[in-house]
Protein backbone atom coordinates (compact mmCIF):
# COMPACT_ATOMS: atom_id res chain seq x y z
CA UNK A 1 0.00 0.00 0.00
CA UNK A 2 1.62 3.67 -1.15
CA UNK A 3 0.05 6.61 0.96
CA UNK A 4 2.76 8.80 -0.43
CA UNK A 5 1.01 12.37 -1.56
CA UNK A 6 1.95 14.03 -4.95
CA UNK A 7 2.46 17.59 -4.62
CA UNK A 8 2.59 19.60 -8.27
CA UNK A 9 5.40 22.01 -6.65
CA UNK A 10 7.40 23.51 -4.17
CA UNK A 11 5.46 25.40 -1.54
CA UNK A 12 7.41 28.81 -1.28
CA UNK A 13 4.68 31.31 -0.35
CA UNK A 14 3.88 32.04 3.50
CA UNK A 15 -0.25 30.73 4.25
CA UNK A 16 -2.38 33.68 5.02
CA UNK A 17 -3.90 32.28 7.72
CA UNK A 18 -0.41 33.07 9.41
CA UNK A 19 -1.77 36.70 9.79
CA UNK A 20 -4.84 35.34 11.68
CA UNK A 21 -3.93 32.35 13.78
CA UNK A 22 -0.20 31.84 15.51
CA UNK A 23 2.58 29.23 14.93
CA UNK A 24 1.84 27.45 18.58
CA UNK A 25 0.58 24.09 19.46
CA UNK A 26 -1.02 22.25 16.55
CA UNK A 27 -2.54 25.05 14.30
CA UNK A 28 -0.09 23.63 11.05
CA UNK A 29 0.86 20.42 10.14
CA UNK A 30 4.25 19.19 8.85
CA UNK A 31 4.51 16.46 6.40
CA UNK A 32 6.59 15.17 8.79
CA UNK A 33 2.84 14.47 10.60
CA UNK A 34 1.57 10.84 10.40
CA UNK A 35 -1.69 8.62 10.81
CA UNK A 36 -1.08 5.33 11.30
CA UNK A 37 -3.54 2.90 9.21
CA UNK A 38 -3.32 0.07 11.54
CA UNK A 39 -3.23 1.45 15.20
CA UNK A 40 -4.30 -2.17 16.50
CA UNK A 41 -0.75 -4.05 16.99
CA UNK A 42 0.41 -7.83 18.87
CA UNK A 43 3.64 -7.68 20.02
CA UNK A 44 4.86 -5.47 16.76
CA UNK A 45 5.32 -1.61 16.25
CA UNK A 46 3.42 0.27 13.97
CA UNK A 47 4.97 0.53 10.72
CA UNK A 48 5.48 3.98 9.48
CA UNK A 49 5.16 3.52 5.85
CA UNK A 50 2.00 2.56 6.63
CA UNK A 51 0.65 5.81 7.64
CA UNK A 52 -1.72 8.45 5.80
CA UNK A 53 -0.80 11.85 5.84
CA UNK A 54 -2.43 14.44 8.54
CA UNK A 55 -4.51 16.73 6.83
CA UNK A 56 -4.98 20.62 8.20
CA UNK A 57 -2.94 23.69 7.27
CA UNK A 58 0.74 24.10 5.92
CA UNK A 59 2.53 27.22 6.83
CA UNK A 60 4.22 27.26 3.72
CA UNK A 61 1.66 26.65 0.21
CA UNK A 62 2.19 26.50 -3.44
CA UNK A 63 -0.49 28.90 -4.84
CA UNK A 64 -0.73 32.35 -4.34
CA UNK A 65 -4.36 32.61 -3.27
CA UNK A 66 -4.83 35.96 -4.80
CA UNK A 67 -4.14 34.08 -8.23
CA UNK A 68 -5.32 31.16 -7.85
CA UNK A 69 -8.46 30.22 -9.71
CA UNK A 70 -10.81 27.09 -8.02
CA UNK A 71 -13.27 24.76 -9.81
CA UNK A 72 -15.27 22.69 -7.76
CA UNK A 73 -17.74 19.45 -10.24
CA UNK A 74 -20.38 17.09 -8.23
CA UNK A 75 -20.49 13.51 -9.54
CA UNK A 76 -22.68 10.82 -9.21
CA UNK A 77 -25.94 10.04 -7.53
CA UNK A 78 -26.91 12.92 -4.82
CA UNK A 79 -26.13 12.01 -1.71
CA UNK A 80 -26.68 14.54 1.48
CA UNK A 81 -24.55 17.22 2.36
CA UNK A 82 -23.12 17.78 -0.94
CA UNK A 83 -24.27 21.33 -0.58
CA UNK A 84 -22.54 21.82 2.38
CA UNK A 85 -19.45 21.08 0.45
CA UNK A 86 -19.41 23.26 -1.63
CA UNK A 87 -20.47 25.66 0.42
CA UNK A 88 -17.56 25.22 2.99
CA UNK A 89 -15.10 25.41 0.30
CA UNK A 90 -16.52 28.64 -0.99
CA UNK A 91 -16.23 29.90 2.10
CA UNK A 92 -12.80 28.66 3.38
CA UNK A 93 -11.49 29.89 -0.54
CA UNK A 94 -12.67 33.28 -0.30
CA UNK A 95 -12.98 34.84 3.53
CA UNK A 96 -9.58 32.43 4.91
CA UNK A 97 -7.22 32.68 1.93
CA UNK A 98 -8.72 35.40 0.02
CA UNK A 99 -9.02 33.51 -3.25
CA UNK A 100 -12.37 34.82 -5.04
CA UNK A 101 -12.00 33.25 -8.31
CA UNK A 102 -14.15 29.89 -7.80
CA UNK A 103 -16.11 28.48 -10.80
CA UNK A 104 -18.76 25.75 -10.28
CA UNK A 105 -19.02 23.10 -12.93
CA UNK A 106 -22.54 21.93 -14.30
CA UNK A 107 -23.81 18.35 -14.23
CA UNK A 108 -20.60 16.33 -13.49
CA UNK A 109 -18.30 15.30 -15.80
CA UNK A 110 -20.42 16.54 -18.79
CA UNK A 111 -20.09 20.27 -17.79
CA UNK A 112 -16.35 20.20 -18.33
CA UNK A 113 -16.71 18.98 -21.92
CA UNK A 114 -15.77 21.51 -24.85
CA UNK A 115 -19.21 21.53 -26.11
CA UNK A 116 -20.98 21.29 -22.87
CA UNK A 117 -24.61 22.88 -23.20
CA UNK A 118 -24.85 24.74 -19.36
CA UNK A 119 -21.58 26.36 -18.83
CA UNK A 120 -19.96 27.33 -15.56
CA UNK A 121 -21.27 29.52 -12.87
CA UNK A 122 -19.10 32.09 -10.28
CA UNK A 123 -19.07 31.05 -6.98
CA UNK A 124 -19.35 33.44 -4.23
CA UNK A 125 -20.12 34.25 -0.45
CA UNK A 126 -23.52 35.33 -1.47
CA UNK A 127 -24.95 32.80 -3.98
CA UNK A 128 -23.65 30.21 -1.74
CA UNK A 129 -24.96 31.33 1.59
CA UNK A 130 -28.23 29.08 1.95
CA UNK A 131 -27.41 26.13 0.03
CA UNK A 132 -26.79 24.12 3.03
CA UNK A 133 -30.48 24.37 4.01
CA UNK A 134 -31.72 22.06 0.81
CA UNK A 135 -30.74 18.70 -0.25
CA UNK A 136 -29.14 17.85 -3.28
CA UNK A 137 -26.07 19.97 -5.20
CA UNK A 138 -26.67 23.73 -6.45
CA UNK A 139 -24.22 22.04 -9.49
CA UNK A 140 -26.46 19.46 -10.53
CA UNK A 141 -24.79 15.80 -10.87
CA UNK A 142 -24.82 13.24 -13.41
CA UNK A 143 -22.64 9.88 -13.96
CA UNK A 144 -20.33 9.62 -16.85
CA UNK A 145 -18.83 12.17 -19.02
CA UNK A 146 -15.44 10.43 -18.98
CA UNK A 147 -15.40 8.79 -22.10
CA UNK A 148 -12.54 11.34 -23.39
CA UNK A 149 -10.64 12.92 -20.52
CA UNK A 150 -7.69 14.79 -22.68
CA UNK A 151 -10.97 17.20 -23.81
CA UNK A 152 -11.84 17.58 -20.05
CA UNK A 153 -8.27 18.46 -19.10
CA UNK A 154 -8.11 20.74 -22.01
CA UNK A 155 -11.17 22.73 -20.91
CA UNK A 156 -9.70 22.87 -17.56
CA UNK A 157 -6.01 23.82 -19.17
CA UNK A 158 -7.90 26.74 -21.18
CA UNK A 159 -10.20 28.52 -18.18
CA UNK A 160 -6.89 28.78 -16.54
CA UNK A 161 -8.02 26.47 -13.89
CA UNK A 162 -5.35 26.02 -10.68
CA UNK A 163 -7.46 23.46 -8.55
CA UNK A 164 -10.32 20.99 -9.35
CA UNK A 165 -12.16 19.99 -6.24
CA UNK A 166 -13.94 16.21 -7.31
CA UNK A 167 -16.35 15.67 -4.66
CA UNK A 168 -18.12 11.62 -5.69
CA UNK A 169 -17.16 8.05 -4.84
CA UNK A 170 -15.49 5.19 -6.68
CA UNK A 171 -16.61 6.21 -10.52
CA UNK A 172 -15.84 10.38 -9.73
CA UNK A 173 -12.47 9.84 -8.22
CA UNK A 174 -11.21 7.32 -11.23
CA UNK A 175 -12.16 9.81 -13.21
CA UNK A 176 -10.31 12.61 -10.84
CA UNK A 177 -7.09 10.38 -10.67
CA UNK A 178 -7.04 10.54 -14.77
CA UNK A 179 -7.24 14.19 -14.74
CA UNK A 180 -4.20 14.60 -12.30
CA UNK A 181 -2.36 11.88 -14.24
CA UNK A 182 -3.00 14.21 -17.33
CA UNK A 183 -2.61 17.05 -15.75
CA UNK A 184 0.67 16.13 -14.39
CA UNK A 185 1.95 14.43 -18.08
CA UNK A 186 1.71 17.72 -19.26
CA UNK A 187 3.45 20.01 -16.30
CA UNK A 188 -0.07 21.73 -15.80
CA UNK A 189 -0.09 23.64 -12.07
CA UNK A 190 -3.23 22.19 -11.75
CA UNK A 191 -4.02 20.29 -7.95
CA UNK A 192 -6.90 17.53 -8.00
CA UNK A 193 -8.26 17.06 -4.52
CA UNK A 194 -11.26 14.80 -4.15
CA UNK A 195 -13.69 14.86 -1.33
CA UNK A 196 -15.49 11.67 -0.88
CA UNK A 197 -18.99 11.27 -1.23
CA UNK A 198 -20.63 7.75 -1.17
CA UNK A 199 -24.25 7.36 0.75
CA UNK A 200 -23.22 3.63 0.59
CA UNK A 201 -19.36 4.31 2.51
CA UNK A 202 -17.85 2.02 0.34
CA UNK A 203 -14.60 4.04 -0.51
CA UNK A 204 -11.53 2.31 1.08
CA UNK A 205 -8.87 3.89 3.64
CA UNK A 206 -11.62 6.05 4.42
CA UNK A 207 -13.42 6.10 7.93
CA UNK A 208 -16.39 7.46 6.86
CA UNK A 209 -17.81 9.43 3.03
CA UNK A 210 -20.06 11.88 3.74
CA UNK A 211 -23.64 11.34 3.59
CA UNK A 212 -23.74 8.22 4.72
CA UNK A 213 -24.84 9.24 8.44
CA UNK A 214 -27.54 11.14 7.09
CA UNK A 215 -28.61 8.01 4.55
CA UNK A 216 -28.94 5.44 7.41
CA UNK A 217 -30.78 8.44 9.90
CA UNK A 218 -33.32 8.93 7.25
CA UNK A 219 -33.41 5.20 6.62
CA UNK A 220 -34.70 4.66 9.85
CA UNK A 221 -37.87 6.15 9.39
CA UNK A 222 -38.68 3.69 6.61
CA UNK A 223 -37.83 0.98 9.10
CA UNK A 224 -40.27 2.19 12.00
CA UNK A 225 -42.90 2.45 9.18
CA UNK A 226 -42.60 -1.03 8.08
CA UNK A 227 -42.70 -2.32 11.77
CA UNK A 228 -45.84 -0.54 12.67
CA UNK A 229 -47.56 -1.96 9.45
CA UNK A 230 -46.06 -5.21 10.43
CA UNK A 231 -47.31 -5.16 14.16
CA UNK A 232 -50.69 -3.96 13.47
CA UNK A 233 -51.77 -6.79 11.25
CA UNK A 234 -51.78 -10.70 12.18
CA UNK A 235 -48.75 -12.09 10.32
CA UNK A 236 -47.72 -8.29 9.39
CA UNK A 237 -44.84 -8.48 7.02
CA UNK A 238 -42.61 -4.94 6.98
CA UNK A 239 -39.94 -5.13 4.22
CA UNK A 240 -37.52 -2.22 3.44
CA UNK A 241 -35.44 -2.31 0.42
CA UNK A 242 -32.48 0.32 1.14
CA UNK A 243 -29.26 1.63 -0.93
CA UNK A 244 -26.20 -0.31 -0.95
CA UNK A 245 -25.14 -2.29 -4.27
CA UNK A 246 -21.90 -3.87 -3.29
CA UNK A 247 -21.73 -2.91 0.73
CA UNK A 248 -24.43 -3.41 2.97
CA UNK A 249 -23.64 0.08 5.70
CA UNK A 250 -26.82 1.58 5.30
CA UNK A 251 -28.81 -1.54 5.94
CA UNK A 252 -26.49 -2.70 8.94
CA UNK A 253 -26.39 0.71 10.71
CA UNK A 254 -30.16 1.32 10.07
CA UNK A 255 -30.89 -2.26 11.78
CA UNK A 256 -28.88 -1.51 14.42
CA UNK A 257 -30.09 1.78 15.17
CA UNK A 258 -33.66 0.90 15.20
CA UNK A 259 -33.19 -2.53 16.56
CA UNK A 260 -36.79 -3.70 15.03
CA UNK A 261 -35.37 -5.66 12.24
CA UNK A 262 -35.82 -9.37 12.51
CA UNK A 263 -33.81 -9.70 9.44
CA UNK A 264 -31.50 -8.50 7.08
CA UNK A 265 -29.87 -9.31 4.09
CA UNK A 266 -26.19 -7.38 2.49
CA UNK A 267 -24.39 -8.38 -0.48
CA UNK A 268 -21.13 -9.48 1.49
CA UNK A 269 -23.57 -12.47 2.78
CA UNK A 270 -24.76 -14.79 1.07
CA UNK A 271 -28.51 -16.83 1.87
CA UNK A 272 -30.86 -19.20 0.28
CA UNK A 273 -34.71 -18.53 -0.17
CA UNK A 274 -35.89 -21.70 0.18
CA UNK A 275 -34.63 -24.87 1.31
CA UNK A 276 -34.13 -26.40 4.96
CA UNK A 277 -32.22 -23.68 5.95
CA UNK A 278 -33.30 -20.83 3.54
CA UNK A 279 -34.86 -17.68 4.86
CA UNK A 280 -38.32 -18.76 4.08
CA UNK A 281 -38.74 -21.26 7.09
CA UNK A 282 -37.15 -18.74 9.09
CA UNK A 283 -39.52 -16.83 8.27
CA UNK A 284 -42.56 -18.79 8.40
CA UNK A 285 -41.29 -19.84 12.23
CA UNK A 286 -40.80 -16.23 13.25
CA UNK A 287 -44.59 -15.61 12.34
CA UNK A 288 -45.20 -18.92 14.22
CA UNK A 289 -43.55 -17.60 17.15
CA UNK A 290 -44.05 -14.05 17.34
CA UNK A 291 -46.49 -12.71 14.76
CA UNK A 292 -45.08 -10.24 13.24
CA UNK A 293 -41.70 -9.70 11.19
CA UNK A 294 -39.33 -6.89 9.63
CA UNK A 295 -36.96 -7.67 6.94
CA UNK A 296 -34.25 -4.90 5.51
CA UNK A 297 -32.64 -5.77 2.92
CA UNK A 298 -29.84 -3.55 0.84
CA UNK A 299 -30.11 -3.70 -3.09
CA UNK A 300 -27.27 -5.47 -3.78
CA UNK A 301 -27.89 -8.50 -1.82
CA UNK A 302 -28.85 -11.55 -3.32
CA UNK A 303 -28.03 -10.88 -7.20
CA UNK A 304 -26.65 -14.48 -7.60
CA UNK A 305 -30.25 -15.58 -7.11
CA UNK A 306 -31.80 -13.19 -9.55
CA UNK A 307 -29.31 -14.13 -12.25
CA UNK A 308 -30.65 -15.22 -15.69
CA UNK A 309 -28.54 -17.54 -17.73
CA UNK A 310 -27.22 -15.79 -21.15
CA UNK A 311 -28.75 -12.34 -19.94
CA UNK A 312 -26.62 -9.61 -21.40
CA UNK A 313 -25.04 -7.27 -18.34
CA UNK A 314 -26.41 -3.84 -18.40
CA UNK A 315 -24.60 -0.89 -16.74
CA UNK A 316 -25.12 2.45 -16.36
CA UNK A 317 -23.14 5.53 -17.52
CA UNK A 318 -20.68 5.30 -14.82
CA UNK A 319 -19.81 1.68 -15.87
CA UNK A 320 -21.81 0.06 -12.85
CA UNK A 321 -23.92 -3.05 -13.65
CA UNK A 322 -27.62 -2.58 -13.21
CA UNK A 323 -28.90 -4.86 -10.32
CA UNK A 324 -31.84 -6.77 -10.83
CA UNK A 325 -34.59 -5.64 -8.00
CA UNK A 326 -33.94 -8.21 -5.07
CA UNK A 327 -36.82 -6.15 -3.23
CA UNK A 328 -39.15 -7.12 -5.47
CA UNK A 329 -38.51 -10.65 -6.10
CA UNK A 330 -38.28 -11.32 -2.31
CA UNK A 331 -42.07 -9.53 -2.05
CA UNK A 332 -42.98 -12.19 -4.80
CA UNK A 333 -40.97 -14.90 -3.13
CA UNK A 334 -42.73 -14.53 0.34
CA UNK A 335 -46.01 -13.95 -1.40
CA UNK A 336 -46.26 -17.05 -3.32
CA UNK A 337 -44.51 -19.04 -0.28
CA UNK A 338 -47.21 -18.40 2.17
CA UNK A 339 -50.20 -18.47 -0.59
CA UNK A 340 -48.82 -21.92 -1.13
CA UNK A 341 -48.71 -22.83 2.26
CA UNK A 342 -52.18 -21.87 2.53
CA UNK A 343 -51.33 -19.15 5.48
CA UNK A 344 -52.43 -15.49 4.68
CA UNK A 345 -50.24 -12.61 5.37
CA UNK A 346 -49.91 -9.02 5.10
CA UNK A 347 -46.99 -7.42 3.66
CA UNK A 348 -46.26 -4.00 3.06
CA UNK A 349 -42.85 -3.17 0.69
CA UNK A 350 -41.33 -0.02 1.02
CA UNK A 351 -38.49 1.61 -0.90
CA UNK A 352 -37.25 5.08 0.11
CA UNK A 353 -34.11 4.51 -1.86
CA UNK A 354 -34.65 8.32 -3.64
CA UNK A 355 -36.12 9.97 -0.27
CA UNK A 356 -32.78 9.06 1.61
CA UNK A 357 -30.50 10.47 -1.27
CA UNK A 358 -32.36 13.68 -1.50
CA UNK A 359 -32.94 14.46 2.39
CA UNK A 360 -30.80 17.51 4.24
CA UNK A 361 -27.31 16.71 6.00
CA UNK A 362 -28.63 15.90 9.47
CA UNK A 363 -25.93 17.63 12.03
CA UNK A 364 -23.31 15.78 13.05
CA UNK A 365 -22.87 14.89 8.64
CA UNK A 366 -23.29 18.60 8.60
CA UNK A 367 -20.15 19.60 10.53
CA UNK A 368 -18.29 16.62 8.87
CA UNK A 369 -18.84 17.99 5.27
CA UNK A 370 -17.87 21.65 6.79
CA UNK A 371 -14.68 19.97 8.18
CA UNK A 372 -13.75 18.34 4.71
CA UNK A 373 -14.31 21.05 2.86
CA UNK A 374 -11.67 23.61 4.89
CA UNK A 375 -9.08 20.96 4.84
CA UNK A 376 -9.54 20.30 0.56
CA UNK A 377 -8.63 23.85 0.92
CA UNK A 378 -5.79 23.57 2.72
CA UNK A 379 -4.41 20.68 0.95
CA UNK A 380 -4.78 22.15 -2.35
CA UNK A 381 -3.56 25.21 -1.25
CA UNK A 382 -0.45 23.21 -0.52
CA UNK A 383 -0.31 21.81 -4.10
CA UNK A 384 -1.39 18.24 -3.06
CA UNK A 385 -2.81 16.52 -6.37
CA UNK A 386 -4.43 12.91 -7.53
CA UNK A 387 -5.47 12.52 -3.61
CA UNK A 388 -8.73 12.67 -1.49
CA UNK A 389 -9.24 14.05 1.80
CA UNK A 390 -10.43 11.30 4.57
CA UNK A 391 -10.76 10.77 7.77
CA UNK A 392 -9.08 7.89 9.73
CA UNK A 393 -9.03 6.72 13.73
CA UNK A 394 -11.10 10.00 13.99
CA UNK A 395 -8.20 12.24 12.74
CA UNK A 396 -8.41 13.81 8.74
CA UNK A 397 -6.19 12.50 6.59
CA UNK A 398 -4.36 12.72 2.74
CA UNK A 399 -5.24 9.34 0.99
CA UNK A 400 -3.94 8.96 -2.47
CA UNK A 401 -6.85 8.67 -4.93
CA UNK A 402 -5.60 5.35 -6.41
CA UNK A 403 -4.97 4.25 -3.27
CA UNK A 404 -8.98 4.60 -2.18
CA UNK A 405 -10.19 3.37 -5.53
CA UNK A 406 -7.77 0.29 -5.37
CA UNK A 407 -10.67 -1.65 -3.49
CA UNK A 408 -13.98 -1.31 -2.88
CA UNK A 409 -14.80 -1.36 1.49
CA UNK A 410 -17.21 -3.84 2.43
CA UNK A 411 -18.37 -5.28 5.77
CA UNK A 412 -16.05 -8.26 7.12
CA UNK A 413 -18.77 -11.00 7.75
CA UNK A 414 -17.10 -12.15 10.56
CA UNK A 415 -16.04 -8.31 12.05
CA UNK A 416 -17.85 -7.47 15.39
CA UNK A 417 -19.94 -5.14 13.48
CA UNK A 418 -21.62 -7.94 11.61
CA UNK A 419 -22.01 -9.94 14.59
CA UNK A 420 -23.50 -7.35 16.52
CA UNK A 421 -26.39 -7.04 13.70
CA UNK A 422 -27.31 -10.11 13.79
CA UNK A 423 -27.17 -10.36 17.67
CA UNK A 424 -30.01 -7.13 17.10
CA UNK A 425 -31.98 -8.90 14.66
CA UNK A 426 -31.62 -12.60 16.15
CA UNK A 427 -31.66 -14.31 12.92
CA UNK A 428 -29.33 -17.28 12.51
CA UNK A 429 -26.04 -16.70 11.75
CA UNK A 430 -26.30 -18.49 8.58
CA UNK A 431 -29.27 -19.05 6.16
CA UNK A 432 -27.52 -21.40 3.70
CA UNK A 433 -28.24 -24.75 2.71
CA UNK A 434 -25.62 -27.29 3.15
Amino acid sequence: MNFSIKNIGECRIPSPLLDRISDEGFNYISETNRIYYDIYTENQKPDKDQSFELAGPRKMIHFNPTEVRSAIVTCGGLCPGLNNVIRSIVLESYHIYGSKSILGFKYGYGGLKPDAVVKPIELSPENVRDIHKVGGTMLGSSRGGTEDMEKLVDTLEKMKINILYALGGDGTLKGAHTIAEIAMKRGLDLAVVGVPKTIDNDISYIQRSFGFESAFTKAVESISAAHVEAEGAQNGIGLVKLMGRHSGYIAAHATLAMNDVNFIFIPEVPFDMEGENGFLIHLQKRLKDRGHAVICVAEGAGQELLKKEGADVMKDASGNVMLDDIGIFMKNSISRYFKELGIEISMKYIDPSYIIRSTLANANDSIYCALLGQYAVHAAMAGKTDMVVGQWNNFFTHVPIELAISRRKKMDPNSRVWHNVLQATGQPFVMVNR
